[in-house]
């Protein structure tokens, strides 16, 4: 697959700390997940799906290319069209992939409409505080994001309860983040009318992926020593946490 902004799809080089935070996700989630039937929204090339096991999955993306080869049952869909029955599921894990539509409300009608009663989805999302920056989203993949307070608020009208954790970096973790944050903040100097909104989605997401495969293509021993152990699952602070973490469970049939 070409590597691109929008997903993880190689440990090597400088996307090893992207990889492995995707990994993590999934590792540090699946503590919230029933024993049956999990669907794994947006699931890319599968690369973190044994983190669930021995849960039977089922993964969805919209790329028939990230499915390929894949050992286990997948689905070339849309996630906002989900060709599934009604209470197929017990557990649904969308990591990284409701920040990639632009109407997420339609991903979370079908959440629940594929959920059996008392089911439960967990979303995984870059926390807009920490992510880029606050006051704007930079990664042209994206269309929302999101902090705590704002997950919570979209999540609520949809489920029973809402339970908000955090998934947060260790310190070379942040080291990491910070140096390229700091990139960041010098490209963005380069716009101070911030005339790069007007450009078209597509052509920013093309410029994206080139300065990021070219900034990260230079060696870094700090990138290549990040593993799936920097990243810790935690309920305080959840204004720093580099991901938010919304677990969501249906009403049970009385």
């Amino acid at each position: 697959m070409i590597v691109t902004g929008e997903r993880a799809v190689t440990s090597a080089g400088g996307f090893n700390p992207s990889w492995q935070r995707h990994v993590s996700a999934y590792r540090l989630c699946a503590r919230f997940l029933a024993a049956g039937p999990v669907l794994d929204l947006g699931c890319g090339t599968g690369h973190s799906f044994a983190e669930l096991a021995p849960r039977e999955t089922v993964g969805v993306d919209i790329d028939r290319a990230a499915l390929a080869g894949q050992p286990r049952q997948t689905v070339v869909a849309d996630i906002r069209r989900l060709p599934f029955d009604e209470a197929s599921f017990e557990s649904v894990l969308s990591a990284h992939s409701l920040e990639h539509v632009g109407d997420p409300e339609t991903v979370l009608a079908e959440i629940v409409r594929v959920l059996a009663p008392g089911g439960t989805a967990v979303f995984v999302t870059p926390n807009r505080l920490t992510f880029g920056r606050p006051d704007e989203i930079i990664d042209p993949y994206h269309y929302l994001e999101w902090n705590p307070a704002e997950l919570r608020d979209l999540c609520l009208p949809w489920f029973a309860t809402v339970d908000l954790h955090g998934i947060f970096a260790s310190d070379r973790q942040l080291q990491v983040h910070r140096a390229e944050r700091r990139t960041l903040d010098r490209l963005l100097a380069l716009d101070p009318l911030r005339l790069r909104r007007a450009v078209p989605r597509r052509a920013r997401q093309l410029l994206y992926d080139v300065l990021l495969t070219s900034a990260r293509r230079r060696p870094d021993p700090r990138a290549a020593a990040i593993t799936v152990e920097d990243f810790r699952l935690g309920s305080e602070r959840l204004d720093e946490a580099m991901d938010l973490v919304a677990v969501c469970r249906t009403q049970d049939l009385e």
